[in-house]
């Protein structure tokens, strides 16, 4: 399955889908069927996201951090970050923000 996130206001973002329901959960949405992002419920999805990856990244500092006190060699990020997944599904809602208008999936 194939998650299409769409709005008027910019280019669909497309993402396989355990990324695309990653993102939804993350956003506290149903998985299955299609979904909708009303304008008004923008800025609280953008922020949702945002703190998803700031978790995800001191999260990851902090492995970095305990693996240097421990005298290893500290880990590497395998595949993509958090933070490179979301930034395209980030700048629709920003174009969309800005134009007033709703980001919606599965339709």
């Amino acid at each position: 399955m194939i998650y299409r996130f769409k709005s008027k206001a910019g280019a669909d973002v497309i993402m396989l889908q355990p990324q695309g329901e990653q993102i939804l959960r993350l956003l506290s949405r149903e998985t299955a069927g299609p979904g909708l992002l009303r304008g008004a419920q923008l800025p609280e999805a953008s922020a949702a996201l945002e703190r998803a990856v700031a978790e995800d990244e001191a999260a990851f500092a902090q492995l970095q951090a305990e693996a240097s006190a421990a005298g290893e060699p500290p880990p590497r990020r395998e595949g993509i970050s958090l933070r490179q997944r979301v930034w395209p599904l980030l700048e629709l809602i920003g174009h969309a923000q800005r134009a007033e208008a709703d980001v919606v999936w599965g339709v």
